[in-house]
């Protein structure tokens, strides 16, 4: 039996080439470059440098502010996925329900995904100042003597507010398209097997949604770890105290504003592996529960 051979073309290479060629310039050469600069003790100025091999991790790994930054980043992360996805799989249940107005009703709940994130953090920070702000007046007026210039707690509030407020029309997006797509058979007979609407959601609904969950908390992780930096840096600035800095936030403040490359950029190889950590551990154990 004659073996069928194809012949080999350049033309699948000459298609990737761009991407790889833009993936190369944006991504693998500065995260090459950050890793060599974090074993290097460099003055503001750019002009001298010393290698002084993990003498810039332990300075990171040692100093409060970067535990702080690193404690909060978690912190944030999860709250701000889970209600994002919590909030956002409620409202697209109830959006599948309507039937009148559903267009426009849909429509005005993904109007929020058009925003950009320092937009989003420009908005909060009108809601939030205590000269005009309508939430921050409204907080006070309930007695909670609301702060969050001088508040910790407060400017966490902010913050992970602003964000879940923006993540929750891309989610609601993916969850209604989901819900959308399950089969009117399977709903029928669900109905037919149980007249418990809440049941009939988490035994039936639910699990078919959880590819898309899983989906959406990668997502959400990531936007949380990195794409919340503009609404940081536009609401708190990481104030008050640093106390709502996330480790983007930190590395930024620190490279940027300090002029400290080499902590920075240990800060950014900690960074890394973390989320790459995260993501391992996400698609290891987590996926596991998944059924495609």
């Amino acid at each position: 039996m004659k073996r069928v051979q194809f012949e080999h073309s350049a033309v699948p290479y000459l298609f990737v080439a761009p991407q790889i060629l833009i993936i190369s310039i944006f991504f693998l050469w500065p995260a090459a470059q950050a890793v060599y600069q974090s074993f290097l003790l460099e003055d503001a100025f750019g002009m001298s440098s010393q290698f002084v091999w993990f003498r810039n991790f332990e300075d990171v790994l040692s100093s409060s502010s970067w535990t702080r930054s690193a404690i909060f980043t978690v912190f944030f992360s999860v709250l701000v996925s889970v209600l994002s996805i919590a909030i956002s799989l409620f409202l697209a249940v109830r959006a599948d329900e309507v039937v009148r107005g559903a267009k426009s009703y849909k429509t005005l709940l993904m109007w929020g995904y058009a925003i950009a994130p320092p937009v989003a953090g420009l908005l909060g920070n009108m809601l939030f100042n205590p000269l005009m702000g309508d939430l921050y007046m409204a907080f006070n007026s309930f007695g909670f003597e609301f702060n969050h210039i001088e508040n910790p707690n407060d400017a966490a509030f902010v913050v992970i507010l602003i964000a879940v407020w923006k993540q929750v029309s891309v989610n609601f997006i993916f969850f209604l398209s989901g819900l959308q797509g399950i089969p009117k058979s399977v709903q029928e007979a669900a109905t037919l097997d149980c007249k418990s609407p809440e049941r009939r959601f988490w035994t039936i609904t639910f699990p078919l949604l959880a590819p898309t969950t899983f989906f959406l908390l990668v997502i959400n992780l990531t936007y949380a770890f990195f794409e919340t930096f503009g609404i940081i840096d536009v609401s708190t600035k990481g104030s008050p105290g640093g106390s709502t800095a996330t480790l983007v936030y930190k590395v930024y403040v620190d490279g940027f504003l300090g002029a400290d490359l080499g902590g920075s950029s240990a800060q950014s190889v900690l960074l890394m592996i973390m989320v790459s950590v995260l993501t391992v551990f996400q698609f290891r154990f987590i996926e596991r529960k998944v059924h495609y």
